[in-house]
């Protein structure tokens, strides 16, 4: 009976005092500075809980007895990157296009892609149009823990008029209430208009304006009221002109921006995602890959140059940018993946490589409204963290040497032998 009660007891104190979290030390290597300031050298990072706990020298920064120690030596740390135009599940016009693919088989294939974006070090993602509803499924089952996959911000389906560059279709000011209504009721936390046609479709302008104007106020003003962003798939400056108007909070693409369109954005904080890599060269091999018919290639090439000229001009005139691919994140693109390719021509396009890496971490962060939790590396931010082998503010071309990738404190890729 003694033995009996002195069993209870320690099981009653194991209960009321849990073991603390195991701790993870990352040791060596250097963390990068997002505002300009020196790095940290040969630093100790101390991870807890899923959160950074302490960030320091190693002179000064102990590491706690019993930590798992990663060693960092030569590393350069730096925040997980972050994509806000991803289709996971993105299926193109060309001879690799999926037919009557099954909800089953498609929840699977987005699952493959989140784990192989995760692991080339994006832990952020927004999805901007999935068909049928099934990332909120599959987000679900990243989210719990069962499958890898990045943080995932989602605009469910892409909301259009009959005809429009997206699938959910709906015309006039109260189904467009209606359509908006529908995604914010499964999980969407922004929604996507496509309030211009766009290189994918088969017929119409990419400059056409499919939205009569109380249909894209009234989803604009329906999701506010709501308390979530909008974002608009665009390749029209007179639609664009008339979303500014109503208070759309970010662009997609913006192939024809005009000056005086982007002067009222930068006056108005709007977001670019500029997705740049779609219409240059770097994503002909993709193309090849899928068997893109030569229709889509003559629409890719029409806009490539005034897309470029526009991404230049947005640099120029300081409008907020966060980094978005429109390929799958971890996709080859000139020798690295769209993701870095597309940071990369940010930099050749006007910003420093600091205001580039800011692009992929911070920036998007702040977006999304979730700056204070991941994007840059401090105490009490969420452990969302790369490795590469030299340091990426001073040349972004660092980022093609990810070798290690964290993602709430778990370690889900680390190349050291």
């Amino acid at each position: 009976m003694k033995r009996f009660a002195s069993a209870a007891l320690a099981a009653a104190l194991v209960a009321a005092h849990p073991a603390a979290a195991q701790v993870t030390a990352l040791v060596g290597g250097n963390v990068v500075d997002l505002d300009g300031k020196a790095p940290v050298r040969d630093a100790v990072v101390l991870v807890e809980g899923g959160k950074i706990t302490a960030i320091g020298p190693a002179a000064s920064t102990p590491v706690p007895a019993g930590a798992t120690v990663v060693p960092m030596q030569g590393k350069w740390l730096a925040p997980g990157l972050m994509n806000m135009h991803v289709h996971l599940a993105l299926n193109l016009p060309g001879s690799a296009r999926i037919y009557n693919e099954k909800p089953e088989a498609k929840a699977l294939r987005m699952l493959e892609n989140a784990k192989k974006s995760l692991h080339a070090g994006v832990t952020t993602i927004r999805s901007t149009g999935e068909d049928g509803g099934i990332e909120f499924s599959v987000k679900s089952a990243i989210d719990s823990g069962r499958f890898q996959g990045p943080r995932w911000h989602t605009a469910g389906e892409s909301i259009v008029p009959t005809g429009g560059h997206g699938k959910l279709e709906a015309d006039g000011p109260y189904a467009m209430a209606k359509a908006v209504r529908e995604q914010i009721k499964r999980g969407a936390t922004w929604i996507k208009l496509g309030i211009s046609g766009g290189i994918s479709d088969e017929r119409g302008a990419i400059a056409a304006s499919p939205f009569t104007d109380e249909e894209m106020k009234t989803a604009i003003e329906v999701a506010h009221r709501n308390g979530v962003k909008v974002t608009g798939h665009t390749g029209s400056p007179q639609a664009s002109e008339y979303a500014l108007e109503q208070g759309i909070d970010a662009f997609e693409h913006g192939y024809f921006f005009t000056p005086e369109l982007l002067k009222k954005m930068k006056a108005k904080g709007t977001w670019y995602i500029p997705t740049i890599v779609v219409s240059q060269k770097g994503a002909l091999e993709f193309y090849r890959k899928i068997g893109s018919p030569d229709w889509y290639l003559a629409r890719q090439a029409s806009v490539g140059k005034v897309h470029w000229e526009t991404l230049k001009a947005a640099i120029a005139a300081g409008v907020n940018i966060a980094l978005g691919s429109d390929q799958y994140p971890y996709e080859p693109n000139e020798g690295t993946n769209a993701t870095v390719r597309e940071a990369e021509l940010y930099q050749k396009a006007g910003m420093t490589s600091l205001q580039a890496l800011r692009a992929a971490t911070i920036e998007p962060a702040r977006m999304l409204g979730v700056d204070k939790e991941v994007g840059a590396l401090k105490p009490g931010y969420l452990a969302d963290i790369v490795a590469v082998d030299a340091d990426p503010a001073a040349d972004i071309r660092a980022l093609r040497t990810i070798s290690f990738v964290m993602k709430g404190g778990e370690i889900v890729r680390n190349d050291a032998p």
